[in-house]
This record gives C-alpha cells, sequence and structure tokens, in this order.
C-alpha cells in the first residue's frame, strides 16, 4: 500500500492510501481536480514532452485551466494565474534549447529566492511548468482526451445563452384624478 499526501486547497494536510502504483496517477487527477497538490513545485517548474502541452491534465499537479475577461486561456495553481509563453529554440556558442511552452506568472515580494527567475531589466518571474523536448508520455495526457481533434470529432465551443429580448412595458395613460383631499 502506497500512501500519497496531499495540501488541500485549504493548507490541511491529507494522507492517502493508494492501492498499487498502477492507481497513483488516477488519484492525483481525482484530488487534484478539487485543487489539492501533492507536492512543492520544483525549482525552474515541473518539465514535462513538449509533446504533451496541447492536451496535458492539468490536475495532476492540482491545477486548473481558466479563460481570463480578455479571453486568454491561463493556467490556475494554488491560487496563482500563469500565463502560457512560446519560447523560441536557441542555437549559439554558449547555448542549445529546443523550442518551449512555458507557462509561468510575474513573482511577488512573497515568493522565494530560489523560485525566482530573472528575466530582461529587473523583471523576475515564478514558472509552474515547462514543455520542452522528449518523448510524449501518455500518462500526462487527458484520459480519453484527443491530442488534436480532426475536423470530424472537432465540437463546436460551447456557447452562451443568450440574453432574452429586454421587454417594453405597455404604459396606459392615466388620467389625473383630483384627489378627495
Amino acid at each position: 500500500m502506497l500512501h500519497i499526501e496531499f495540501i488541500t486547497d485549504l493548507g490541511a494536510r491529507v494522507t492517502v492510501d493508494v492501492e498499487s502504483e498502477g492507481k497513483l496517477l488516477d488519484v492525483q487527477r481525482q484530488y487534484g481536480r478539487l485543487g489539492w497538490t501533492s507536492g512543492d513545485v520544483p525549482t525552474g517548474g515541473y518539465q514535462f514532452p513538449l509533446e504533451n502541452e496541447p492536451d496535458f491534465d492539468w490536475s495532476l499537479i492540482g491545477a486548473r485551466k481558466w479563460q481570463n475577461p480578455e479571453g486568454e486561456e491561463m493556467i490556475i495553481h494554488k491560487g496563482y494565474a500563469y500565463r502560457r509563453r512560446e519560447l523560441e529554440a536557441v542555437d549559439s556558442r554558449k547555448i542549445k534549447l529546443p523550442a518551449a511552452v512555458k507557462y509561468s506568472r510575474g513573482a511577488k515580494n512573497t515568493d522565494p529566492e530560489h523560485v525566482r527567475e530573472k528575466a530582461d531589466g529587473e523583471f523576475e518571474y515564478v514558472t509552474l511548468a515547462i514543455f520542452r523536448g522528449g518523448r510524449r508520455q501518455e500518462r500526462y495526457a487527458v484520459p480519453g482526451g484527443n491530442r488534436a481533434p480532426t475536423p470530424a470529432t472537432a465540437r463546436p465551443a460551447p456557447t452562451r445563452p443568450q440574453p432574452a429580448p429586454a421587454r417594453t412595458a405597455t404604459v396606459s395613460r392615466v388620467e389625473e384624478e383630483e384627489t378627495p383631499f
């Protein structure tokens, strides 16, 4: 029997028994959908293969997708919103890196120094996850999800119900009456 410790979205520590290692990711998904996490984000963020980015199951790390008011899709994790950033491949004498997709946010004063990364100028950021290189791992994909839906299987985006047309009230002309007092 395995034991996994979760931290709830309200900060409580909960230990859950897992039958076998084959059930571990299922348990992480189950409690991750509630926003529970099973560990700290590693320095530099979680590392996953680039091919897993389009259908990554964010519940594995206690995160979820969210769309901000401007329509930008973001990832919510422990109350912070992370933006998707595409990084171009780097090929120089000093460093060679393949293209990547990174989910990060601006650093806060309360963030520990070891998780802050320097950017151009004075700006610092914190990375939740980076998808780069590697071989696709089906275990990280949304169960039953398609990697890239084809037009025949793609579903139209859900539409919001439209508000009912405004009703115009019919106002009948009221004759002014002489008050009895």
